[in-house]
């Protein structure tokens, strides 16, 4: 059953930003502890693109270093990425979940499609 509740997907010109949110349950937050951010594009697989653990200490992919922020305010089960300079390659199903990923905590998913 899914925890997670992924928003903030749209279209966008690549160079332009998008905020995804994810409101996640007490347990995900507290007693699992890290959370992460994956996107699936078309017809590959799904891949990690940042975490966070509970007291901030984060991590990126090597292709969203330096343009992809992930932020968590655990007060309000909340977890953030923040995508500036968007480019077409980022085109994709983007989830919250643990991590490691649980797999009976995936979400729907948000789609986030740049355009050139």
């Amino acid at each position: 059953q899914a925890q997670v509740a992924e928003s903030g997907g749209g279209l966008v010109q690549a160079g332009g930003s998008l905020r995804l949110s994810c409101v996640a349950s007490t347990y995900q937050m507290v007693k699992l502890d890290s959370m992460g951010w994956y996107r699936q594009a078309p017809g590959k697989q799904r891949e990690m693109v940042a975490t966070i653990s509970r007291n901030s200490i984060t991590r990126y992919r090597d292709s969203v270093k330096g343009r992809f922020t992930i932020s968590r305010d655990n007060a309000n089960k909340t977890v953030f990425l923040e995508m500036n300079n968007l480019k077409p390659e980022d085109t994709g199903i983007y989830y919250c979940n643990n991590w490691p990923a649980i797999v009976h905590f995936w979400g729907q998913g948000t789609q986030v499609t740049v355009s050139t």
